[in-house]
């Protein structure tokens, strides 16, 4: 996805942007983002011509293979063990309500059957299926809302012009025309949002690849709304968001945090939030790449995410035959195992009173508060006044009584012994 060695190459005030002037959001888009907080756990895919060679989504650039070779590629790209039926079921069985697909990467291969280019699925592989339209088809079945992950760079367009800081090796003219590319990229979103039913959003990556063009967004984003005004839209600009801009997402940290170097110049807005992780290191299949993520890790990321009442979008590669790789089934079938048990104090909530500690984070939905306990010191916990007064804590799901104490210091909450949870120690608070 989203970048390796220019991760440090940050847009600054020169952006020519100015987002959708003067955007409302209609009424369906302020209720496809109240869906979207609901819905607190999404599936991601990183998927393309690029899992051939099992070096991450990022091989053309990094190995720096012109653009006559990587045409060759789409001739070994025959996915005869995709099954939609199976992605979205195992999307459902971890607890995920949504799922973001890669409809083109900045290799610029589009994973539809785009009449603009022959430059896609249907024209260059002998596959020769539309594996957007078959999923999206299985998501509509299934009650899970699809979302597409579109690239503005692109290194296969000659009209990519001026050159950005990334896919210089490509072997394009030194010419092109910018805005024929933009209308192009244009043109494709159209015909994603007309020949797929409902689209959930549009989740942008690209824009820091330029920082001084003029990414016409406001007319991008004035189609999008114009198409299909539900459909929200995002952009991983690591930025503040831009009028016409629906939610806010950070890459590999926590709403705030600055631990990856990707959001050094983001500031936390007011819209809904999403962060987007790995399991092992890598978005796109990657053969050698074996540092998994534990089940634990995973959970209490999504747990994090949910007391910083953020989305989290956890992603998978899949390999070149269209099957998820067994590691990462495993893991989902693991954390969606967790969430059958506990997904109430995820789903449908919203982030605590009390800001994330290093003890943990709270949740809450209605007059329920949910205090997850990551990392206990002991049996006692502080935690700060909240202006609420507290009836009862009780251990989740179950009708053990805890005791506490509540005074003008806070809340001191002893718990029972042998309570303790490996993953997360869940607290009830009714206010």
């Amino acid at each position: 996805m989203l970048r390796t060695v220019f991760s440090l190459i940050f847009l600054t005030g020169a952006l020519l942007l100015n987002g959708q002037a003067g955007y409302t959001p209609a009424p369906e888009n302020l209720k496809s983002r109240e869906w979207f907080q609901d819905a607190r756990f999404g599936m991601f895919i990183h998927w393309g011509v690029y899992s051939v060679l099992g070096d991450g989504e990022w091989v053309q650039n990094n190995q720096s293979i012109d653009k006559a070779t990587y045409q060759k590629l789409p001739a070994f790209f025959n996915p005869i063990s995709f099954n939609p039926a199976e992605w979205v079921a195992l999307a459902k069985a971890a607890g995920m309500k949504y799922i973001t697909i890669t409809s083109k990467h900045h290799d610029g291969f589009a994973m539809f059957d785009s009449k603009l280019t022959d430059w896609d699925i249907i024209d260059r592989t002998p596959y020769r299926k539309d594996v957007l339209k078959m999923l999206a088809d299985e998501c509509r079945k299934e009650g899970i809302k699809l979302f597409f992950y579109h690239s503005q760079l692109d290194w296969y367009q000659d009209n990519y012009f001026p050159r950005g800081n990334t896919g210089r090796t490509a072997g394009r003219p030194e010419k092109g025309d910018w805005y024929k590319y933009l209308d192009f990229m244009d043109g494709q979103l159209r015909e994603l949002l007309t020949g797929y039913g409902e689209i959930g959003g549009i989740w942008f990556d690209g824009m820091w690849d330029k920082r001084d063009a003029d990414w016409r967004i406001e007319k991008t984003y004035s189609l999008i709304h114009s198409l299909q005004p539900a459909c929200l839209i995002g952009s991983n600009h690591h930025l503040a968001p831009f009028p016409g801009e629906d939610f806010q997402m950070f890459e590999k940290d926590l709403p705030g945090q600055k631990t990856e170097g990707f959001n050094q110049n983001q500031t936390v807005g007011t819209l809904p939030f999403e962060t987007c992780e790995t399991m092992n290191n890598s978005w796109g299949f990657n053969l050698q790449d074996k540092r998994y993520k534990s089940v634990k890790d995973l959970l209490r990321y999504l747990i994090q995410a949910a007391g910083y009442n953020s989305n989290f979008l956890l992603n998978v590669g899949p390999m070149p035959d269209g099957r998820i790789q067994p590691e990462f089934v495993s893991a989902l079938k693991e954390m969606g195992a967790w969430m059958e048990r506990y997904g109430e104090t995820i789903c449908g909530t919203r982030g605590g009173p009390i800001p994330p500690k290093t003890w943990g984070v709270t949740t809450q939905k209605g007059n329920k508060v949910f205090v997850h306990i990551l990392n206990p010191e002991d049996n006692n916990l502080l935690l700060p006044d909240f202006g609420k007064k507290i009836k009862n804590i009780t251990l989740f799901n179950t009708t053990t009584k805890v005791k506490f104490r509540q005074d003008a210091y806070g809340v001191t909450i002893s718990l029972p012994q042998g309570t303790n949870d490996n993953i997360d120690t869940i607290l009830v608070m009714e206010i």
